[in-house]
C-alpha cells in the first residue's frame, strides 16, 4: 500500500504553505505491520531532506538519532518501518512562515491525516512530535468525540500523563526534525523516552 495513492488533497485551499512542496509518503508500506504512527510537523523546504527521500535526507538523520537515543539502531526509513513505525507529517505542504495557522492545520488533518491514520488497522500508539501534530490530533478527536485528547500546557508538564483516542495510546512529545533538535539535549532525552514508551506497546 502506498499512502500517496490512498489519501490526497484535491484543491489546496491553504494560503500559508508551499503547495509545490506537497508530499504524502510514496513508499510501499505493509500496513498490517505498522503499530505506531509518528506524526511530525510539515515537509522540509527541500524535497531532498524529506524522510523518504533517497540518500541521506536531513529529516531522516535527526529521526535516526532520535531512535538511536531511544535504543533502536536505525539508519534508513526501511529500518524504522521494520520496527513497525510509520512516519508522516501533520501538514502535507512545507511552511512559508515559522508558524502554521489553525485553519491550515484543521484543513490538512481532517482532509488527509485522519484518513491516513485509518490506513493502518493495527496501530496501537501515536507519537505526536511537536505542537502542530498535537493540535492536528486534537482537531481529529474533537470532530469525532467532541473533545480534545491532549490538554493545553507545556509539553514537558503534560507528557507523563496517559492519553487515549479510541483504542490508541497517544504520546505528546517534541519535534524530532530541524537543526534545533541537535542542540536541545533535554528535549532529545524526552523524545527518546517517548519513542521507547510508545514502542513498548508493540
Amino acid at each position: 500500500m502506498r499512502p500517496s495513492k490512498c489519501v490526497k488533497c484535491a484543491d489546496f485551499p491553504c494560503l500559508d504553505v508551499n503547495k509545490d512542496r506537497y508530499v504524502v509518503p510514496e513508499m510501499e508500506i505493509e500496513s498490517d505491520k505498522i503499530r505506531t504512527i509518528m506524526v511530525s510537523e510539515a515537509p522540509p523546504q527541500e524535497a531532498c531532506d524529506y524522510f523518504y527521500a533517497q540518500g541521506n535526507p536531513f529529516y531522516m538523520q535527526t529521526t535516526s538519532q532520535a531512535f538511536s537515543d531511544a535504543g533502536f539502531k536505525v539508519s534508513s526509513m526501511k529500518d524504522v518501518l521494520s520496527l513497525g513505525v510509520y512516519v508522516t507529517t501533520a501538514i502535507k505542504c512545507s511552511k512559508t512562515a515559522y508558524s502554521i495557522s489553525p485553519k491550515t492545520t484543521d484543513n490538512c488533518c481532517l482532509r488527509i491525516l485522519e484518513k491516513e491514520i485509518d490506513l493502518f488497522p493495527k496501530i496501537k500508539t501515536v507519537l505526536l512530535m511537536g505542537d502542530t501534530a498535537i493540535k492536528a490530533m486534537n482537531c481529529i478527536a474533537k470532530k469525532n468525540t467532541g473533545k480534545r485528547i491532549i490538554p493545553s500546557g507545556s509539553t514537558y508538564k503534560i507528557r507523563k500523563d496517559k492519553y487515549s483516542y479510541k483504542q490508541l495510546r497517544v504520546f505528546p512529545s517534541y519535534l524530532q526534525t530541524g537543526k534545533s533538535y541537535l542542540i536541545e539535549g533535554s528535549k532529545r532525552k524526552m523524545i527518546a523516552e517517548d519513542i521507547s514508551a510508545a514502542l513498548e506497546y508493540h
